[in-house]
């Protein structure tokens, strides 16, 4: 049974969600979001009484900085989950916002994996869970960046796994591969859902069960897990023009 949990993302959605899986469970929390009125507006409605840090890891130096701030604290898991997309032409796209979700996306989740798995290798212990997406399969007209840092995401952790598993190494790493989910995220990126959302609830649950169980890959709902199937024998000309019809949906 997991001791302490550390979850970035946590004011809301998946990742809030997690942190109510993970509090029934009875385990310590180290929460992590921007918003500190809704991280202590988790925290009022949990059983126990987790630590709230409020701050932006959108970069590679507040990353590391929240390493520093909890590298002490005999963590057992981290959920990577702060990220959020951007709809939008490549060429017509904010070059700032496009940024700050790849620092965010990539570079951040980049850093607290790389030195989160260090300390839990050397102790032969722990598992990590990155947020990626059912993008992560698939080349992404009008959410092209967002599709990338997503893919960027899944791969790492997939290498990153094989190599735990070629060293005999008691750690796990998991990328969840989300469709779309009934969150802020569509608000954020400027979109509509043109396919029924999953919910939050039933999306957190069923990353932490796969994550426990040391699962690399973690798709949840049978749509999602066909289309990721697809995606393998479908020429990517194709994947785009498809995927392409559903971005422009999105705007509906």
């Amino acid at each position: 049974m997991p001791r302490k949990v550390l979850i970035t993302g946590a004011s809301s959605g998946i990742g809030r969600d997690i942190a109510r899986i993970f509090d029934s469970m009875g385990c310590e929390l180290i929460l992590v979001a921007r918003r500190e009125d809704r991280l202590k507006a988790l925290a009022s409605c949990l059983n126990g009484t987790p630590r709230i840090i409020a701050m932006d890891i959108g970069n590679a130096e507040n990353a590391m900085a929240l390493y520093e701030m909890t590298k002490d604290e005999n963590i057992d898991i981290l959920i990577n989950n702060a990220g959020f997309g951007l709809w939008g032409g490549f060429s017509e796209t904010s070059t700032e916002r496009e940024v700050e979700m790849i620092r965010l996306n990539v570079e951040a989740m980049h850093v607290l994996f790389k030195l989160f798995l260090k300390d839990f290798k050397a102790k032969n212990s722990g598992k990590i869970l990155n947020v990626a997406s059912a993008a992560a399969f698939a080349p992404g007209p009008y959410m092209a960046a967002y599709y990338a840092s997503k893919a960027y995401v899944l791969r790492l952790t997939q290498a990153v796994a094989h190599e735990l598993k070629e060293e005999n190494s008691s750690v796990t790493v998991s990328a969840l591969c989300p469709g779309p989910v009934s969150t802020e995220f569509n608000k954020v990126a400027g979109v509509n859902f043109s396919m029924r959302p999953l919910s939050s609830k039933k999306v957190a649950r069923y990353a932490v069960m796969n994550m426990l169980r040391g699962k690399t890959v973690i798709i949840p709902g049978t749509t999602v897990k066909l289309a990721a199937f697809a995606s393998k024998i479908t020429p990517s000309s194709i994947t785009c023009d498809i995927v392409s019809g559903i971005q422009k949906k999105k705007m509906g």
